[in-house]
């Protein structure tokens, strides 16, 4: 795990001495995040502000959510023992500390654009980059991680809890802190984490003509049509809940990366970097990325217009 400068101003015992975070602020979602709620749409951010942690959670969300969702993300914001941020022989920062909680990726729900090295890639030597995805509209996901089809989020929040990889590791670290019933709850909170407000939006997913502009409504229409991104990116969750294989070796040297789960776009203009490894800054970037991979042939106010429309999710 590798933490962006934002979180190491307010987090400095995870700042390792081996490597720095390589993305700039600019580049990195807002934080702290807010927190919406699929159950209370009706109260906004409930997280007011503030960075859910194990010290504050009681209070903000105490009486908006039951006794058992409550001890859910008192799970998701509790440290937990991790490899390299505890005493063991290869810890990489100055000092031990508490461990890893899930919410420190996950920042109230959503991201702080962390990055890991893949734990479902085999050898470990071969590894790669991975963001820190979005919990929010989990909930409308039928399979969860990157390439492993995951179909629960009680699941998810099991198998995350992988000690860098190696179970080997456990007996430095300390064991497993997550069983069954613990995890279970942990989804039960996942599983409320909403979407941000797509004031724009009709219940369906499209565009309500009265709200849009001119430019996002041209946006939606390259999006449904010539950018072929609805394929894939269907409404009102803009997911088709599968996964595809883009063949980017086809475009670069380097081994096949292979088949990728297809991300929702709802909310997307809040969680840049884009793609599952931040190797696309912007949505402009990203844009111009599916541009050249599906032979789009856009003209530049095409792509304006998409990424336009893109901002509205």
């Amino acid at each position: 795990m590798l933490f962006p400068q934002t979180w190491l101003a307010a987090h400095p015992e995870d700042t390792r001495f081996d490597v720095d975070f390589d993305i700039p602020d600019a580049y990195l979602p807002e934080f702290p995040p807010p927190l919406f709620l699929t159950t209370r749409p009706d109260l906004g951010d409930v997280s007011r502000g503030e960075e859910i942690t194990e010290a504050n959670y009681y209070r903000l969300l105490n009486g908006i959510v039951t006794p058992e969702q409550l001890k859910g993300l008192e799970k998701l914001v509790i440290k937990s023992n991790s490899s390299w941020f505890n005493q063991t022989k290869h810890r990489l920062t100055k000092l031990p500390s508490q461990g890893i909680a899930c919410f420190d990726c996950h920042v109230n729900g959503h991201t702080n654009g962390a990055i890991a090295m893949d734990p479902g890639t085999r050898p470990t030597l071969a590894r790669v980059r991975i963001d820190t995805p979005s919990l929010r509209g989990n909930n409308t996901y039928l399979m969860y991680s990157l390439r492993r089809s995951i179909r629960s989020l009680d699941h998810f929040a099991e198998v995350e809890e992988y000690f860098d990889g190696d179970i080997a590791l456990a007996q430095q670290i300390g064991g497993r802190e997550f069983n069954k019933g613990t995890t279970n709850i942990m989804g039960d909170f996942n599983s409320i984490i909403a979407f941000p407000p797509a004031p724009k939006l009709d219940v369906l997913g499209r565009l309500d003509p009265v709200k849009a502009t001119p430019a996002e409504l041209r946006g939606e229409s390259i999006f449904f049509g010539k950018a072929k991104c609805s394929a894939c990116h269907t409404p009102p969750y803009f997911t088709d809940n599968q996964m595809h294989d883009l063949r980017v070796e086809e475009f670069y040297p380097g081994r096949a990366e292979g088949w990728a789960k297809t991300f929702s776009l709802r909310g997307i203009k809040d969680s840049p970097p884009y793609f599952h490894d931040g190797r696309l800054p912007t949505l402009e970037d990203s844009v111009e990325f599916f541009n050249l991979i599906l032979k789009l042939k856009l003209a530049a106010d095409e792509k304006k217009d998409l990424v336009a429309y893109m901002r509205a999710l």
